[in-house]
């Protein structure tokens, strides 16, 4: 079982920037360097989307839209993941969630990871 916390979600106006961490803890933590972590998030009113993810190899994927503004990585001494958020925009706005999954292949799919955080809340205003 891993516990995983993000934390860093604010107000920001848009074209400003901002970095989420979220790390892991629980009893198989030491497994984190194995686990493909990724960000989604969902906006009121919307379906949780995926956002970015980090392979195990720390190969990066990106949803189109996020694409050459967020970049994501890992440390796994630290068993965290950080999402560096630039040039955000008013549709950027939700609630970011951390997600872990086991299985080595990567996937999009929320539905498809293991493990969540409790999200954190991201809101860019004019």
């Amino acid at each position: 079982q891993v516990e995983l916390v993000e934390s860093g979600g604010a107000q920001v106006q848009t074209g400003g920037s901002l970095s989420l961490s979220c790390t892991a803890s629980g009893p198989t933590v030491g497994s984190f360097s194995s686990y493909v972590m990724a960000w989604f998030r969902q906006a009121p009113g919307k379906e949780r989307e995926f956002v970015a993810l980090i392979s195990r190899n720390e190969i990066t994927y990106y949803f189109d839209s996020v694409k050459g503004r967020f970049t994501i990585s890992r440390d796994n001494g630290k068993s965290t993941t950080y999402l560096r958020m630039n040039t955000l925009k008013l549709e950027d706005t939700a609630v970011y969630y951390c997600a872990a999954r086991r299985d080595l292949s990567i996937s999009y799919r929320p539905d498809l990871y293991d493990y969540w955080g409790q999200g954190t809340q991201v809101t860019v205003s004019s």
